[in-house]
């Protein structure tokens, strides 16, 4: 799995425990996971199908320094399946996993669409490709 995004955690992004409220680590977990699926297939025409479930396992405060880990583990023909990761950039403990996230591509009216990938593209190769 590799780890290209980190977040630092600010005073907004805390809860009433004064930890990293579930909610933000999610928006991020789903920002990440939107970015790669569309490096993956090639298209900005994706959108969140299904999220299995996330389990928290630490939690992460204020200063802290959180990466996000993403692989794809799929390609449907209009799927593309993803599992996740979330640890502490210093201590490298686990906050967060989620085995299963499935991307879908669509077409302009929203209606599943083949992507025509197969296997995962780096992304410069996948930025080069015409």
């Amino acid at each position: 799995m590799n780890f290209y995004t980190r977040k630092w955690v600010k005073p907004e992004d805390l809860n009433a425990h004064g930890t990293l409220f579930g909610g933000s680590l999610l928006r991020w977990i789903d920002e990440e996971a939107a970015i790669y699926s569309i490096i993956q297939l090639g298209t900005n025409r994706c959108v969140t199908k299904y999220m299995s479930e996330i389990n928290f396992i630490n939690s992460a405060r204020q200063g802290d320094i959180v990466e996000l880990g993403i692989k794809a583990v799929h390609f449907g023909r209009t799927s593309l399946t993803l599992t996740c990761e979330v640890r502490n950039k210093i201590t490298q403990k686990s906050i967060l996993t989620i085995d299963k996230i499935v991307f879908v591509s669509v077409d302009e009216k929203g209606v599943p669409a083949p992507h025509g990938k197969t296997k995962i593209t780096y992304t410069d190769e996948r930025l080069r490709e015409e």
